[in-house]
């Protein structure tokens, strides 16, 4: 070990100031006993260049490993995702197929509705031209088979726009339940990739 003092010129200078010989080496050797024990402490706590170095490799070795780790597990993250997106894709066109399915079916069902209606009163009318035809005397009858006639017309075309209005009801619902599902299912993707 190197000490960075010179010891002898130390003595010298305590001698000089009044100890004697044997005094100022007690003294000198004192000081480097606690200087090598305050050293010894120091390199206790310290590591040579070569361990410092062998420490960093194996940190970075620690950190590759780490990366491959990250690597593998957003890869398979990834395709967990892509997975996950091409089954909603399938659900998504599977519901999209029945809402169209359904506004099929309610469109075919008024289309029938209002056949049949309109059937009826092609029925009504052709009734009521018969009795006029039928019955020329008691116009008081055929003003009240008319009122009535033109009552049950105007109450068939009265119920007639109503079902249409439900049936334009229901059509909306279906439709708005199924844009809010695709926006759901939009919203959903856009949350994963983010």
């Amino acid at each position: 070990r190197k000490l960075f003092f010179d010891t002898h010129a130390l003595v010298c200078l305590l001698e000089e100031n009044g100890f004697t010989t044997r005094q100022s080496e007690v003294i000198v050797s004192a000081l480097v006993e606690i200087m090598n024990t305050n050293l010894d402490m120091i390199y206790k706590d310290m590591v040579t260049k070569v361990q410092q170095e062998i420490a960093l490799q194996q940190v970075m070795s620690h950190i590759g490993g780490v990366k491959k780790d990250m690597i593998i597990l957003e890869k398979s993250e990834f395709s967990a995702l892509r997975s996950e997106n091409e089954k909603i894709k399938l659900e998504l066109q599977q519901i999209k197929k029945q809402v169209m399915d359904e506004i099929i079916k309610v469109r075919a069902d008024n289309k029938l509705n209002l056949n049949l209606e309109k059937s009826r009163v092609k029925e009504l009318v052709s009734f009521c031209y018969f009795l006029l035809e039928t019955s020329q005397h008691g116009h008081a009858q055929q003003d009240r088979a008319l009122t009535q006639t033109d009552r049950k017309i105007d109450t068939e075309v009265a119920d007639l726009k109503t079902m249409l209005e439900s049936h334009k009801l229901d059509n909306i619902k279906y439709l708005a339940g199924s844009v809010f599902t695709c926006l759901t299912v939009a919203l959903g993707f856009y949350r994963l990739w983010i």
